[in-house]
C-alpha cells in the first residue's frame, strides 16, 4: 500500500443506486495490489455494509469522525464519513429522494479539499436526470463543482474537462452541446481560455515543463484550406497563433482523423478537440476501462471515472473498478508532488 505522506482523498459515493458505491468497495479490496493512497468514502455506513453483503465482498466498513482518521484506518477498514442525509437506495433503482445525500457528499468533499484537509476530490458518477427531478439547477457535475469553488462575490472559475490515460490525454473545447451549435460556440476566445488552462495545469499539476498541445480542426481534413469550412482559417488557426505568441507550444489545426494513432500521439502531451465526440471517441477506444476524467481550472484536484452510473448492471457485481482505481491513483499523484505524472 502507498506510503506517500499526502492528505487522504475524499471519495464521493455518487448516486447510491448506481455502481459508484460498489466500485468503492472493490477499489478498497485492491488497495494494496494497486498501491492506492488512503481515501475516505463520503456515504452511508449501513448502505455500504448492505451492499458488501449483497455482493459477497469482505469489506469491513467503519464510520470515522473526521477525514484525518482515514489514513490510520485505511489498511484495515473502509473508512466512511457519514452523511447527515439518509440513503435509502436499491441498486438499479434511482430515486430523487437520495438527491440531498448525493449533493451533501459532493459539498463536503469540496469543502474538505478547499480547507486543505483532503488532498483531492474523487467523484463517483451521478445521474443528472435524478438530480433535475429534485430541483438541481446546474448543467452537470463539473459546473456544480465550479460553483462550489466560487468565492463569495467572486467569478466562477472556467472548468475544463480533460480525459486522461497513460497513452492519451484529450480535452474537448466544447462539451455538452448539440453538434449543430458547435460552430457558433467555437470562438477564438474559448479556444484560448481552454488552452491556457490546460497549459497551466499540465505544468503545475502534472509537472510537464513545456506542455505540447495539438489542436484538431473542426471540419474533415481540417477544412481542406477552406474547401470544407472556414472555421480553421478564421477561428482555430488565429487562436493557435495567439497561443504561440504567448509562449505556449500549440500546433495545428490538425486533421482529427490522423491525430490519434500511436505515432501521432508521441508528438503531444494533450490534444484539444473541438467537440465532445471528437475527443471522447478516441480515448474510449484506446482506454475504455482506464480513462480518468480530470477537471482542470479548479482550485483543487478533482478526478472521476470516465463512465456513468450504469444503473442496468448495479448490484450485480460485474462492474469493473479499473477507471475508479485509475482516478484514485491519479488524484493521489496530483495531490502529492505534482510531478512525474506520465501522459
Amino acid at each position: 500500500m502507498s506510503t506517500m505522506k499526502t492528505r487522504p482523498l475524499a471519495l464521493t459515493m455518487g448516486d447510491p443506486a448506481g455502481i459508484g458505491p460498489e466500485l468503492a468497495l472493490a477499489a478498497w479490496l485492491r488497495r494494496a495490489d494497486e498501491d492506492l493512497p488512503p481515501f475516505a468514502l463520503l456515504g452511508d455506513v449501513a448502505h455500504a455494509e448492505r451492499l458488501a453483503g449483497r455482493l459477497g465482498l469482505a469489506v469491513p466498513v467503519r464510520a470515522i469522525a473526521s477525514i484525518e482518521e482515514a489514513p490510520a484506518a485505511f489498511g484495515e477498514v473502509l473508512p466512511v464519513l457519514p452523511l447527515a442525509a439518509g440513503v435509502a437506495a436499491e441498486p438499479g433503482r434511482p430515486d430523487p429522494e437520495n438527491a440531498p445525500a448525493i449533493l451533501e457528499a459532493i459539498d463536503r468533499a469540496v469543502a474538505l479539499a478547499q480547507d486543505g484537509r483532503a488532498g483531492a476530490v474523487v467523484t463517483a458518477p451521478i445521474a443528472k436526470s435524478v438530480l433535475y427531478e429534485a430541483g438541481f439547477a446546474h448543467p452537470g457535475h463539473t459546473e456544480y463543482l465550479a460553483a462550489l469553488a466560487t468565492p463569495p462575490g467572486g467569478e466562477t472559475p472556467l472548468s475544463v474537462m480533460m480525459l486522461w490515460s497513460e497513452g492519451l490525454a484529450v480535452v474537448p473545447v466544447t462539451v455538452h452541446i448539440a453538434l449543430a451549435d458547435v460552430p457558433h460556440a467555437l470562438t477564438r476566445e474559448r479556444i484560448l481560455a481552454t488552452a491556457r488552462i490546460v497549459d497551466r495545469d499540465l505544468r503545475a499539476r502534472f509537472g510537464i515543463a513545456r506542455p505540447r498541445l495539438a489542436l484538431a480542426g473542426l471540419n474533415p481534413h481540417a477544412g481542406e484550406a477552406g474547401a470544407m469550412g472556414r472555421e480553421e482559417i478564421e477561428t482555430i488557426a488565429p487562436a493557435i497563433a495567439a497561443l504561440r505568441a504567448e509562449g505556449i507550444d500549440a500546433t495545428g489545426p490538425h486533421p482529427a482523423d490522423t491525430l490519434f494513432h500511436a505515432r501521432a500521439r508521441k508528438n503531444y502531451d494533450a490534444a484539444l478537440a473541438m467537440y465532445h465526440d471528437q475527443a471522447l471517441v478516441p480515448i474510449k477506444t484506446i482506454a475504455f476501462d482506464e480513462a480518468v476524467n480530470v477537471t482542470l481550472g479548479l482550485p483543487f484536484v478533482r478526478t472521476s471515472p470516465d463512465h456513468g452510473t450504469a444503473f442496468d448492471i448495479a448490484g450485480r457485481g460485474i462492474a469493473r473498478p479499473d477507471s475508479l482505481i485509475a482516478a484514485i491513483r491519479l488524484a493521489g499523484r496530483l495531490a502529492g508532488a505534482g510531478a512525474g505524472v506520465p501522459t
